[in-house]
C-alpha cells in the first residue's frame, strides 16, 4: 500500500475511468536456499509495517500467528505520509531505532536509486545494508509459512497446507479481485459507470462468501489459513473506512449476519484483533486521500464494543489452530495503544 499516488494531496481517483492497481513489485524472495542472494537468516530482515495498511495488516498477523517475532523484528510506520513516503514518525526523534532512516523510501533507495514505483508497506529490509528485498506482499506472506519453518514456534498452524493450497489459491484470487481491492475500485472509481461496476462487483463477491462461510467456519477446510487473513484485513477496515470513506454503502458488515460473525471470530482469535488500530485505520484513510475528503477530517465513529460481542461460530466445528496452540500476547512493545481498540 502507498502506490498509485497514495500521499497525502495526491491523486487518487483515475478521472472518467477505473482505478487499476500498480501490481509491478520487487520479486526478490527471502528463501531457505537463498536462491536469490537473500537466504532465510533469524535476525537480519526487518519487516516495515503501517498498522494503517489492510496488506501490511496480512503480514503483522502471519508473523505473530507463526511466531517469528524473535527472527524477523518489526518496523512500524506511522498512519499518515506525505508525497515522500512512509515515515517513522512514531519512534523517538522520528527515526526508525534499528534502520537509522526517517523515510521507508531510504530503504528503497539504498537499492534502487530513483526508485520511481510505489514506497509500499509492507517491505522486508536487509538490515546490514539497509537494502529493501522484497515488498511483494502475497509472495511475501506465503514465503512465511514455507521459506521460514525452521523458525516458526511449536505449534504454529499451517496457512498454507500443501494439499489445501489449489483451492486456497483461487478462493484468494477471487477474494483480492473483488474483496480486498474491490473497495479500492469504488473508492478510486473516477466515473459513475466504474463506481456501479465495482460496487456490484463488490457486493455480489460478499453475497458469494456469506454463502460460503453459512455453513463452514474457516474459508478453506476446517482451521484458519492464508484465505482467512487475507479477507480479515478487508473486513475489519470495512465499517470505520470502506463504507462511508469509499461508498461501498449497500449495507455495513455489521448488516451481513454471517460475514459480521466470521469477521468477529477472528477478531477475537489471538493473533488477529490484537495486531488492528483502528485509530491508524481511520486516520490513514481519512487524512491521506485528501481528492475524496479535502477537509482531513476523522470520523469518530463507529463504536468498537460490539467486535467483542458473542458469534457463535463454534457451532460450525473447525478448530482455529488444529493441532496447533495459539500464540502468546504480542510482545510488550508491539501491542496496540488500548485507546485504539476494544480488546483488553
Amino acid at each position: 500500500m502507498g502506490s498509485n499516488g497514495d500521499e497525502v494531496g495526491g491523486k487518487y481517483v483515475e478521472p472518467g475511468g477505473e482505478f487499476t492497481r500498480d501490481q509491478r513489485y520487487i520479486a526478490t524472495r527471502i528463501t531457505a536456499d537463498g536462491r536469490d542472494g537473500w537466504p532465510v537468516e533469524p535476525g537480519r530482515y526487518r519487516l516495515a509495517v503501517s498498522r494503517a495498511c489492510p496488506w501490511a495488516n496480512r503480514l503483522i498477523i502471519v508473523r505473530r500467528l507463526l511466531g517469528l517475532e524473535d527472527a524477523i523484528s518489526m518496523a512500524v510506520a506511522g498512519p499518515t505520509h506525505d508525497k515522500r513516503s512512509w515515515t517513522f514518525d512514531l519512534d523517538p526523534d522520528g527515526r526508525d531505532p534499528v534502520l537509522g532512516i526517517e523515510r521507508l523510501a531510504d530503504a528503497y533507495f539504498a537499492r534502487f536509486p530513483g526508485y520511481e514505483r510505489g514506497i509500499t508497506v509492507p517491505a522486508l529490509v536487509d538490515e546490514p545494508t539497509g537494502q529493501v528485498v522484497t515488498n511483494d506482499y502475497a509472495q511475501m506472506s506465503l514465503d512465511l509459512s514455507t521459506e521460514w519453518t525452521a523458525y516458526h514456534r511449536e505449534g504454529a498452524p499451517d496457512l498454507y497446507p500443501e494439499r489445501l493450497r489449489d483451492e486456497i489459491d483461487e478462493v484468494n484470487a477471487v477474494v483480492f479481485a473483488d474483496v480486498n481491492n474491490g473497495v479500492y475500485r469504488c473508492g478510486f472509481a473516477g466515473s459513475q459507470e466504474a463506481y456501479d461496476k465495482a460496487y456490484h462487483r463488490l457486493f455480489d463477491r460478499l453475497d458469494w462468501l456469506t454463502e460460503r462461510l453459512a455453513g463452514q467456519r474457516y474459508l478453506v477446510g476446517e482451521t484458519i489459513t492464508e484465505a482467512d487473513v487475507r479477507l480479515f484485513t478487508t473486513l475489519v477496515r470495512f465499517d470505520p473506512v470502506y463504507h462511508g470513506h469509499f461508498k461501498c454503502n449497500r449495507q455495513k458488515l455489521t448488516e451481513l449476519p454471517v460475514l459480521w460473525a466470521y469477521a468477529r471470530d477472528l477478531f477475537t482469535t489471538p493473533g488477529f484483533g490484537d495486531t488492528v488500530d483502528f485509530d491508524h485505520i481511520k486516520r490513514h484513510y481519512y487524512q491521506v486521500h485528501r481528492d475524496i475528503n479535502p477537509t482531513g477530517i476523522v470520523p469518530l465513529g463507529p463504536d468498537l464494543s460490539n467486535w467483542l460481542t458473542p458469534h457463535g461460530r463454534e457451532e460450525l466445528g473447525g478448530r482455529p489452530f488444529g493441532d496447533g496452540t495459539p500464540p502468546p500476547p504480542p510482545p510488550p512493545a508491539e501491542r496496540v495503544d488500548p485507546a485504539h481498540t476494544p480488546l483488553r
